[in-house]
C-alpha cells in the first residue's frame, strides 16, 4: 500500500479491466476474438498517457478455492501465479511504464479489490474515468457501476466513460443480450458508453 501512498495525484485514469491471457489466449474463458479490442485500448492508453493520466490495469487473479468458480459452475479460470493471470502480451509492455499501476481482483468487481479501493480513496483528484477491457456484461459493468456508487457515496464528482469499442466479451455471439443488457444499464446509472 506504501506505493499507493506514494503516487503522484492525478485527476483522469484510464482502467483496463482483465485483458489477461485467460480471458484471451488460453483456459476455459477465454476468446481469441477479444483481441480485436486490443488496437483501440492500445490508442487510448498513448491518449492517457498525453493527458498525464494514469492507466490502471485490473487482472483476474483467483486462489484454487475462490468462492466465484462455484458461482459460475467451477469455471477455474485466472489462477494465482499461472499465465492465465498475466496481462496479454500486447499490453504488457506498459504495464512497466511510468504512470501505471496494476492490480488483481479475486471477484467480478475491481472496486472489490482492496488494494484498488484504497488507490481510489488516496487519489483525491481523480474525476475522469475511462474504462476498457473485458468481459463487458460482467467485470466491466460490475465494477463501473460499482465505482460509480462509490463515488456517489463520497460525493465526488466524477464522470465515466466506457468505451464500447474497447470492450468485449467471451462468446460475445451467444451472449448478445446481456451484452446489450450491461450497456443499456451502464447508461441508466449515468455511465457514458461512447466510441470513437
Amino acid at each position: 500500500m506504501s506505493n499507493i501512498k506514494r503516487l503522484k495525484l492525478y485527476q483522469g485514469c484510464l482502467i483496463i479491466v482483465d485483458m489477461v491471457e485467460g480471458f484471451v489466449t488460453e483456459g476455459v474463458l477465454h476468446d481469441e476474438k477479444i483481441r480485436r479490442i486490443v488496437p483501440r485500448q492500445i490508442e487510448l492508453i498513448k491518449e492517457a498517457k498525453e493527458k498525464n493520466h494514469i492507466v490502471i490495469f485490473i487482472k483476474d487473479t483467483h486462489t484454487i478455492d475462490s468462492t466465484e468458480f462455484i458461482r459460475f459452475n467451477n469455471t477455474h479460470h485466472c489462477l494465482k501465479d499461472t499465465n492465465e493471470s498475466e496481462l496479454i502480451e500486447e499490453l504488457r509492455e506498459y504495464e512497466t511504464k511510468k504512470d501505471t499501476i496494476s492490480f488483481q481482483k479475486n471477484s467480478t468487481s475491481f472496486m472489490e479489490s482492496p488494494l484498488f479501493r484504497e488507490f481510489i480513496k488516496e487519489q483525491e483528484l481523480l474525476k475522469e474515468f475511462d474504462v476498457v477491457g473485458c468481459c463487458t456484461d460482467i467485470c466491466v459493468a460490475n465494477g463501473t457501476i460499482a465505482l460509480a456508487n462509490h463515488l456517489d457515496e463520497e460525493n465526488r464528482i466524477h464522470t465515466i466513460r466506457v468505451h464500447e469499442d474497447a470492450i468485449a466479451t467471451y462468446d460475445e455471439e451467444k451472449r448478445l443480450e446481456y451484452v446489450k443488457a450491461a450497456k443499456l444499464l451502464m447508461k441508466q446509472q449515468g455511465i457514458q458508453v461512447i466510441k470513437k
